[in-house]
């Protein structure tokens, strides 16, 4: 059955000299002002949009931004994690099965689907809502090589499937990273549901406590082979889980995969390479 889609409640911020206006899964007679109480307090429960004109950004709260969309040029990955995230293509640059836990905005999703067209793509999300908002920030609908499933990503582990070559896992809510993604056990499971070259890529946020747990669960679930790419502006690290043995890092030859891959994906590259090379070291 066809989910029936969501309308969206459009009100102005109540910094008007901003330009902002502000994007509710709310029907039209609901008070504004309320609204607009709830949602800068924190107490609104629902994921939300602020646009500026220029950007549309997905929130939980004001707290972190959630996915940036840049209105000229939709495809863009505007926020440093989700270009790091993307350096996978280092290892693996024609992936023909990728998994997504954690749709957001759809950031990943929109860019694996345009610059990787022989890839299949499956988007996990947990959070109907987050859904809702898909044609806001114009992920694709679903096709013969893309789709997005509401459920939760463990369990979609779970069930045995085709294995895939890359799962890019981004699934952090108001608190951090979401609750289910905190156990060796999960990292268990993503390993398993790897092709034989597969790579698991995890955006590790939150404090030094909950990022140094998550490293080490990874480091036993993938018996430390791993690679990690830190994210300077917002203190997130992108780690890359390998089904086998890691990568010889030859720093020759990655260079000149990363020129490539720059070159067909205007991405830097070269930079992440550097970094990655660096960090093993």
């Amino acid at each position: 059955m066809k989910r029936q889609s969501k309308r969206l409640l459009t009100i102005e911020s109540p910094f008007p000299e901003a330009n902002l206006m502000l994007r509710l899964l709310e029907p039209p007679g609901s008070c504004h002002e309320q609204l607009r109480e709830r949602v800068y307090s924190g107490s609104y429960d629902k994921p939300f949009i602020v646009d500026n004109g220029r950007r549309r950004f997905l929130h939980f709260d004001f707290g972190a931004i959630q996915s940036v969309m840049e209105m000229e040029n939709p495809q863009r990955l505007a926020l440093a994690y989700t270009r790091k995230m993307m350096a996978f293509l280092l290892f693996n640059r024609s992936p023909k099965r990728i998994l997504l836990l954690g749709l957001g905005g759809g950031s990943l999703a929109k860019f694996c689907y345009c610059n990787l067209p022989d890839a299949l793509i499956t988007a996990v999300e947990v959070n109907e809502d987050v859904i809702a908002l898909r044609n806001e920030f114009g992920i694709p609908a679903d096709n013969h090589r893309f789709r997005v499933v509401n459920g939760d990503g463990a369990a979609f582990l779970s069930v045995p499937a085709h294995r895939k070559d890359v799962i890019l896992a981004d699934a952090c809510d108001r608190k951090g990273m979401a609750a289910d993604l905190d156990s060796v056990e999960f990292y268990r499971s993503a390993r398993s549901r790897l092709s034989a070259h597969g790579i698991f890529v995890i955006n590790v946020c939150g404090d030094k406590i909950t990022t140094a747990t998550h490293l080490a669960n990874l480091r036993e679930a993938f018996d430390g082979e791993l690679l990690s790419l830190q994210v300077r502006q917002d203190g997130n690290v992108i780690v890359f889980g390998f089904k086998g043995r890691r990568p010889a890092l030859n720093r020759k030859r990655i260079q000149e995969c990363a020129s490539e891959l720059q070159e067909r994906f205007q991405l830097d590259f070269p930079k992440f390479a550097r970094k990655i090379v660096r960090d093993a070291q």
